[in-house]
């Protein structure tokens, strides 16, 4: 047997559904003899996005393969392993390597170049340890922290030869651990005696798949959730005690409990500091639970801690908290869920005029309006690029599925949504998937929209081009005055059209509508569709300190 045959197989016996990637590399033509399908897309990157979103919408219960060339296929991933690597989404790469008798410099190995950004990264460097070194990938892919996996094989070890009776291999269950009782009881006890306590879920919650068991723990003791921007969807933000999504941009819910909190508990999310999920005020006693012990007192001094897998947590949790006060809690009380609705008013009513302006250029956030009066939000799932597309949809794009909208950025790779809209719809064909993006966005991958077409992807792109990039004017005003540094130019929908897609144009308020139920009728029939929607430069964000 040969190593690229083993790697074939075991993929196969994974469960594998596909892969994505661009030519060459041995493996792809060893899986079409397993009759596991292969996806090829313009660029490396935007394969890897595709695998990274079918990933994030299994909630990690699916695998995303990449396989990429030898060389420059595997320098081209880099970026999109990164992003996969900060939201912490295990995907599996796969990228060959140079001859064993050329790893030398300058040749690119991908061993010693991706160990920042790979949760493991190693070399198989004889055909006969394929099913062992793939039986570790595997095991690092579903059980711990999530985050990407890569193997990288050397041409000669994929067309090595090596006994077939010594191939053996299982496919790796996971295996998740619950959290220490006597950390439970603190937790559960703490909880309890707050004043005012406030739940920040993260990304831990999907990938756990604990959103009834967050429900059932925060109605028991009426306590306020908000989510990240990565696990934006883990708690249904039309619920009574929804603050809604704590990222750079946010509803004024978030700070105004944030801000009166006196403990915040994290549930599923890192707690890492950064530009886009929204920070925890000084003074209050932090409670976290998470997988990865590395969490723990890593950005924020913590007063209790429970390492453990967030649906096992959360269930010992409500145990806790019945045994202690009892099965109905606080169930009956409401004065959380009212201060919360008067928030929420107060801050729509200062919105209202931007969401459903007739201004013309088109005003960005009437989109996002617009988009949910069409949607049907419990069929759909929905991503927003990096930028202005996120810091517009963020606050104002109410999610009310788990799973319906894919939040990401802890690194902003321009033009990642479009890939990881591919892969959602490739793990939920049921859904209507939509990426929103802008047109620097589009200028990154916008070939990649053919790949939607040749590889019958339906999904809908919902294009803001308002022929700039946002904010840069007023950053770089001598730059963009002298030499356009601000400026971008267009015809987006011309692009799609001639890529094979359903296409249009929109320029005034009324039309967005129309057009989108005639794009969600395109990708209903199977045919990508790509609106482009001219749109002004909107410099105004929800953004509550």
């Amino acid at each position: 047997m040969k190593g690229k045959t083993a790697v074939a197989k075991i993929l196969k016996m994974e469960g594998v559904e596909f892969a994505t990637g661009f030519p060459h590399n041995p493996i792809i033509e060893a899986l079409a003899e397993e009759s596991v399908r292969f996806i090829k897309a313009r660029t490396e990157r935007v394969a890897v996005n595709i695998a990274d979103g079918f990933t994030r919408t299994s909630n990690g219960k699916r695998t995303g393969v990449c396989i990429v060339q030898h060389g420059p296929g595997a320098e081209n991933a880099f970026s999109g392993v990164a992003q996969a690597f900060a939201d912490s989404v295990p995907i599996l790469v796969l990228p060959g390597g140079f001859w064993r008798h050329q790893l030398t410099p300058p040749n690119f190995m991908a061993v010693k170049n991706y160990q920042e950004i790979t949760k493991w990264v190693d070399m198989v460097n004889f055909a006969d340890r394929v099913p062992e070194m793939m039986r570790r990938a595997f095991s690092y892919l579903r059980m711990g922290r999530p985050g990407p996996v890569m193997l990288e094989f050397p041409l000669d070890v994929l067309q090595e030869e090596f006994d077939d009776t010594t191939f053996q291999y299982k496919p790796v269950k996971t295996v998740k651990t619950a959290g220490d009782p006597s950390d439970v009881k603190k937790v559960a006890k703490a909880l309890i005696t707050a004043k005012n306590p406030v739940i920040r879920a993260g990304n831990g919650v999907l990938y756990a798949s604990a959103w009834d068991e967050l429900r059932e723990l925060a109605e028991l003791l009426q306590i306020p959730v908000f989510t990240t921007m990565q696990g934006k969807s883990a708690f249904p933000e039309n619920h009574p005690l929804s603050l809604g999504t704590g990222g750079l941009t946010r509803p004024k819910m978030v700070m105004h409990f944030l801000k009166k909190a006196d403990l915040v508990f994290a549930i599923g999310s890192s707690c890492t500091k950064e530009m886009f999920t929204t920070p925890i005020p000084a003074g209050k006693v932090i409670m976290q639970s998470t997988v990865d012990e590395r969490d723990i007192n890593k950005d924020y001094s913590i007063e209790h801690a429970i390492i453990g897998d967030a649906k096992l947590v959360l269930g010992q949790l409500i145990d806790e908290v019945k045994e202690q006060i009892g099965s109905e809690s606080r169930k009956g009380k409401v004065a959380v869920a009212k201060e919360i609705k008067a928030v929420k008013v107060e801050w729509l009513k200062e919105w209202m005029p931007k969401l459903t302006s007739n201004e013309v250029p088109i005003n960005p956030y009437r989109v996002i309006w617009d988009i949910m009066q069409v949607l049907d939000r419990k069929e759909t799932i929905i991503t927003h690029d990096s930028g202005n597309p996120r810091d517009q949809m963020v606050p104002f794009y109410e999610c009310i599925i788990p799973g319906g909208y894919i939040g990401w950025g802890k690194t902003t790779t321009l033009g990642a949504g479009l890939g990881f809209a591919m892969g959602a719809k490739l793990a939920r064909s049921d859904k209507t998937v939509v990426n929103v993006m802008g047109d620097a966005a589009f200028g990154m991958v916008g070939m990649d929209f053919e790949t939607a077409v040749r590889e019958r992807i339906p999904i809908m792109t919902i294009l803001l081009n308002n022929s700039c990039l946002g904010g840069y004017r007023e950053r770089y005003p001598i730059a963009s005055e002298r030499y356009n540094l601000n400026r971008l130019s267009g015809d987006y929908a011309k692009v799609a059209e001639g890529l094979g897609g359903y296409a249009e144009k929109v320029k005034q308020p009324h039309d967005i509508i129309p057009a989108l139920q005639r794009a969600k009728k395109a990708v209903d029939a199977g045919q990508p569709a790509l609106v482009e929607i001219i749109t002004r430069e909107e410099l105004a964000f929800s953004k509550y300190e």
